[in-house]
């Protein structure tokens, strides 16, 4: 794996490594040790995976107040998207920035999102699978989240949302 970090402190890239024959390919997605060695400590609690039937589905802004802050590691396997993350880390340089990345079933990247971040990707393929892998299980009490288009952020969705949960649509403002 390779990693190269965004111009948010802590949030990598990755690229796997695919060891390619005549059968398809083979490649570490997760290795404690590796990430371990870049600085990055992520101790995985819990698994998830996400799929989208159709193009332009928006999910998220979505994080999990303290202490259940939660660090990701997101992967499409099939389709793509287009991920936002936003840091919202009071503390950091990069507060209230937001970076989007295009991750695919065929780029096969991955990025790692520290905890203090908002996460949300919107479908840019019908049939898109998505997983993650969490350092925190899912606290319903601890869950929160941002709208899509927060005037404090300014992020730009390759494509206007028109299917979000309710739960989307009903996110405040953000405000410190």
């Amino acid at each position: 794996m390779t990693f190269k970090e965004s111009l948010l402190k802590g949030a990598y890239i990755i690229n796997i490594e695919a060891h390619e024959d005549s059968r398809g390919f083979f490649a570490r997605s997760f290795c404690k040790q590796t990430f371990k060695a870049q600085g990055i400590d992520f101790d995985v609690a819990q698994s998830n995976l996400s799929f989208n039937k159709t193009r332009g589905i928006l999910r998220g802004l979505h994080y999990q107040s303290p202490p259940d802050e939660e660090a990701k590691l997101v992967h499409c396997m099939r389709g793509a998207i287009y991920d936002v993350i936003v840091d919202i880390r009071p503390e950091s340089p990069t507060f209230k920035k937001w970076a989007a990345f295009e991750l695919s079933q065929k780029n096969r990247q991955m990025l790692f999102i520290p905890e203090g971040f908002a996460h949300g990707f919107q479908t840019l393929e019908d049939e898109t699978d998505v997983f993650y892998l969490m350092s925190k299980p899912y606290r319903p009490d601890s869950a929160r989240g941002l709208p899509w288009n927060d005037a404090a952020f300014g992020i730009h969705w390759p494509i206007h949302p028109e299917r979000l949960s309710e739960k989307d649509r009903s996110y405040a403002s953000f405000k410190l």
